[in-house]
Formats: C-alpha cells, structure tokens, sequence
C-alpha cells in the first residue's frame, strides 16, 4: 500500500487520480480555513428565531431556550481548533472503497494479541460521538482493565458522513457498507476481528453478523434495529417486555419525524442543513426524548449527564456543518427505507447471523430490549446484559461503562 497525506480544508477529500491508487490508505489529516469558521459564526448570529413554543415539554420540538443556550455558547465560548487538535492527535486515514472515498480513525493497541474491532457510529453522530472509548479499548490497563482485554480500534465514518466522501449512486444501504467495512479490514491486513454498532452503525452491524465475512468472529449491538420490523412478533407478557412495546409505539407514533422525513425526502430537508447552522442543530438534537433532555440540560443547567458536555456535543454539530454532509448524511434512511420496503415485499426472511452475538441494554435507549426480544431476533445470543444507565449514545455519553460492555461481550473470543 501507498502513504499520501491527504488534507481536509472544507472540501470533500481528493479522489485518486488513476484506479492503480483505489487500494491505497492515505493519512489525513484536519485543517479547515478560519474563513470557514468566521462564516459559521456569522450565520449563527443571523439567525431568524421563531417564537417560544406553547407547551413546557418537547412536545412541539427542540424548546427555544435550548437553542438559543447552545447558540450562545457556539458563537462566544466554543473552540472547533480543539477538536481539530484531538482529531488530529490519532492517525487518521482514508481509502477509495467501492466508489467512496472512507475516512477513519486507526489506533493500534501497545499490547500484544489485541484483538481486531472496527466500531460503526450512527445518525445524528459521527465518530465523535466514540473518540472517548479510544483510551479504554486500545489502552485498558490505563482504565482499570488487563492487557487481554486489548483493541486495536478502526473508526470509519459511514459514506456521506464526515470527512467521508458522498455516494455518487444509488444503493449505499446498510449491506453495502457492511462489505465496505469487511473490504476495509482486509485492506489493513486484519485476518480476524470483532464488529460493534449502534443507531444506524447497529444496522451496519447486523449486516455484517448476517454476511459473515471470511474473518469475523462476532458483533456487538447495542440497539435492536429489527424491533420496528419485527414489533408484531416481539413478545408482551412481562412488564418490561409491555414496556419496550410502549415506548417503540410511542417512537413510531410521536418521535418518528426525523426518520420519516430522511427516508422519505432527505433531499428536502438538506437544503436548510446546509443553509442554517441552528436549523441543522435543531434537527440533530431532536432525535429522542432521553439523549435531548441531557443535552438540554448541559446547556440550560451547565450540569452535563455523562460525557454528554457542551462541548462534545457542539463538536459534533460542528463536523456536519463544515463537512457539510447534513443531506448526503440523511440519504442513508431513503436507503435503508426501501431496503426494509423490498424485503417486506418479497416476504423472505434475512439470513441468519452465523457469528456469536452480543447485546447490551442501555435504559435510556429509545426502546430498551429486554432479552426476550434479543432472542427473538438473535436465537442463541451470546452475551446479553442489562446496564443501569446511559442512553441511545452510550459510547458518547457513557465511554467507560461501554468500553467495559464491549470487553465483555467480546471475551470469549479471544
């Protein structure tokens, strides 16, 4: 393989020039023009406010004190150099995979026999959201676990998301990616590893236990994804079990704008993604009624829950606005929404995942799983546990605790 740094000032990565280079894994590193940054401050001060809604929830969306809060705190206090600084301070790379250009992150562990994990982020996330679980995977014996517990870590960022280049055609759904990631992990000379995912990275995941590439050992899951294909068949005996049941109606019912809007006219929203820096932060932060009243809280209270901090979550924010990748970002749920409309269609069940799989539940999940439901998607799981906090972002709010569950989950297959 070739080394050529690539540079990311604003504009997508460069492609490769002739196709003797598709293969190549190019370092990469941050530099986006103070220009960039300036225009990101202008437009957050010109931002037309509509008036406080009527209700004291969240019933009628991101509440105007949030956002004004958050609004304040980007133009005034926050430092995007920071997090270009902690970027940069872990090897970053790229490489062309199908037509697409695929950033990540690759930290190689000091201790031997580490095993293998590439760790798929989600929707409204990026890898942001897993650069604090780096230091207690690739590191443990710094955070309380042994040399065996040892990663090395691969962090993509999915296509259209990040630093990552846009699908320039059709197709790019969870399965595609998934052989992306295996493509990926063969590149870098991994002969055997382990996959973890959450919100849309669960997807991408659950794509992989069920392709079973040559190589994979097993997958860890912390969203059951299938749920809302599945809800008719799950089971509703127990409290816990009418629990889950209630509050995925409630998702389907009352949280689904965000979801039905993207997998539906992801283009239509782009347009003020793009446009408005409040307007996609409003979006972003309107995904679920635990993960919002968190980051609320860290900017109305100052009181951060986890590692949910202004920061981090502005950190976030800020990669979609000067990546600019609001739209091609939310094209992924037209994607998966008539991948699940095909497979529904053709009435044939997926195949199974060969691999052990692992769950964990996070009570603020949007619907926590009980083990009933995991088996229900995932006969025979193999490593299951139910955790006593952290929500729909565990990596992000949580990295510790999660960290801990990733380690377990995987030990057995060392």
């Amino acid at each position: 393989m070739t080394l050529e740094t690539v540079q990311y000032t604003g504009a997508l990565p460069a492609q490769p020039r002739a196709a003797a280079e598709d293969e190549a894994i190019r370092p990469f590193r941050v530099n986006i023009p103070q220009a960039a940054l300036d225009e990101l401050r202008r437009r957050i001060k010109a931002t037309r406010w509509p008036s406080k809604e009527l209700v004291t929830d969240r019933s009628q969306g991101v509440q105007l004190a949030t956002l004004q809060a958050l609004a304040r705190y980007w133009t005034t206090e926050y430092d995007w150099r920071k997090c270009e600084a902690r970027l940069n301070a872990l090897p970053q790379f790229t490489t062309r995979i199908d037509g697409v250009e695929v950033h990540f992150i690759h930290v190689k562990s000091r201790h031997e026999n580490a095993l293998p994990l590439i760790m798929t982020h989600g929707w409204p996330g990026s890898v942001i959201e897993l650069l604090d679980t780096v230091g207690p995977l690739t590191d443990p014996t710094a955070h309380g676990g042994t040399p065996e517990d040892a990663f090395h870590l691969v962090l993509p960022s999915l296509p259209g998301y990040g630093f990552s280049g846009e699908p320039t055609e059709l197709g790019w759904e969870n399965g595609r990616i998934a052989r992306a990631w295996a493509e990926l992990m063969d590149r870098l000379g991994y002969t055997y590893y382990v996959a973890q995912g959450g919100d849309v990275g669960a997807a991408v995941t659950d794509a992989m236990g069920r392709q079973a590439p040559e190589g994979l050992l097993g997958i860890h899951v912390n969203l059951l994804a299938l749920a809302i294909g599945l809800k008719d068949q799950l089971p509703a005996e127990s409290e816990q079990e009418r629990a889950a049941h209630k509050a995925l109606a409630t998702f389907t019912t009352d949280g689904f704008g965000y979801f039905l809007e993207q997998s539906t006219r992801p283009q239509t929203i782009g347009y003020s993604l793009l446009d408005s820096p409040v307007g996609l932060a409003a979006w972003m932060l309107d995904h679920d009624t635990d993960s919002y009243y968190k980051i609320s809280r860290a900017f109305v209270d100052g009181e951060p829950v986890g590692n949910l901090t202004r920061d981090s979550i502005v950190d976030n924010i800020t990669l979609y606005w000067l990546t600019g990748t609001g739209a091609s970002a939310a094209r992924w749920y037209w994607e998966f929404g008539r991948f699940l409309a095909a497979a529904g269609a053709a009435g044939k069940a997926p195949p199974a995942v060969s691999v052990p799989v692992g769950f964990t539940t996070f009570p603020g999940e949007i619907w926590a799983a009980p083990r009933s439901w995991v088996e229900a998607a995932y006969p025979g799981v193999a490593y299951f546990n139910e955790v006593d906090r952290g929500g729909h972002f565990p990596a992000w709010e949580e990295p510790e605790l999660f960290a801990t569950e990733v380690r377990s989950a995987f030990s057995s297959l060392r």
